[in-house]
């Protein structure tokens, strides 16, 4: 059974930073892409950005580029987000998705429950 299970989210004043993580398990997780989508209080899913399953190729939202790092450790199974300088316009709740192949093209075919992240002073 697939399981994504993401941490990290919580409270920050803008300007701040976190780091989520993912932890992933039922499947070979260096065979596959990986993405962080999220949702923001009444809006719908939107990603943020894109690992493929080697980690040498990533792509990212333009609106969080350059303050957010995507990244990923195939030994310890997880997916990381570096969210630095955040703006209170980055809350939602953030996801992590498995893809179905190692590169990011098409949609993800799993999602983990997500982890909220709020940015206010």
């Amino acid at each position: 059974e697939v399981q994504l299970v993401e941490s990290g989210g919580g409270l920050v004043q803008p300007g701040g930073s976190l780091r989520l993580s993912c932890a992933a398990s039922g499947f070979t997780f260096s065979n596959y892409a990986m993405s962080w989508v999220r949702q923001a209080p009444g809006k719908g899913l939107e990603w943020v950005s894109r690992i493929n399953s080697g980690g040498s190729g990533t792509t990212t939202k333009d609106s969080v580029k350059g303050r957010f790092t995507i990244s990923r450790d195939n030994a310890k199974n997880t997916l990381y987000l570096q969210m630095n300088s955040l703006k209170p316009e980055d809350t939602a709740v953030y996801f992590c998705a498995k893809h179905p192949f190692s590169y990011y093209t098409g949609n993800y075919d799993y999602r983990g429950q997500g982890t909220q992240v709020t940015v206010s002073s």
